[in-house]
């Protein structure tokens, strides 16, 4: 088997060795570290994909996530804090019926990088939790994450909750996740949407009129 050459490979593959030789090879050599970790998101969209088809078991999934842990863990101190206090209040949390947590993990990260004040609720969230947590915490903007295309609905159910308990109108609401696109934000109907980590923290900045 040839080498492999790029972390998403070696993330699939769930070769530990090789990945974490990469990681270590492209920030030695001056690579930002959000583009790592972009290479890092789509390895495990592609194993999360494999996995929703059946065609990698659960010891397989918990591998692969043990990789990404351990890369998020050498580059997370190279994420530079901005100064200045927060820029903002964010409440995250993968949807009810989903408990990956990669892309939720990899956004906090930028999140707080950037001066977000993040409350992370984890992962199989209820819709009553995040208006909970939205009256608990007060915040600017709701995050929610979902990889499968079935938890979909819990992300329309979540948004539909947070707008029935009258609380729509206080929170800015950014969804995320592999399947969500054009036609999902059609359905769900939220302030802003998108499938790359790196690119949800510019959408909030814009939400709190930073851009």
């Amino acid at each position: 088997m040839p080498p492999l050459v790029n972390i998403t490979d070696a993330i699939v593959n769930m070769d530990e060795a090789a990945a974490l030789h990469l990681v270590d090879e492209k920030l030695a050599s001056g690579v930002n570290p959000i583009d790592v970790l972009e290479e890092c998101r789509r390895g495990m969209s592609a194993v999360g994909e494999r996995f929703e088809r059946g065609e990698m078991y659960l010891s397989e999934l918990f591998m692969a996530s043990e990789i990404f842990n351990q890369i998020t863990t050498r580059i997370k101190p190279l994420l530079s804090k901005s100064t200045g206090g927060p820029k903002g209040k964010i409440i995250i949390g993968t949807v009810e019926g989903d408990v990956h947590d990669i892309g939720k993990n990899i956004f906090a990260s930028l999140l707080e990088a950037e001066g977000f004040d993040v409350v992370d609720l984890g992962v199989d969230i209820a819709p009553q939790r995040f208006v909970e947590a939205i009256l608990e915490h007060k915040p600017n903007l709701v995050g929610m994450s979902s990889l499968l295309s079935t938890s979909l609905d819990a992300v329309k159910r979540t948004v539909d909750a947070i707008t029935e308990a009258g609380l729509r109108s206080d929170v800015k609401i950014i969804v995320g996740g592999g399947r969500i696109d054009e036609q999902a934000a059609d359905y769900i109907a939220p302030d802003a949407f998108t499938d790359n980590a790196s690119q949800g923290v510019k959408r909030c900045r814009e939400l709190l009129g930073e851009v």
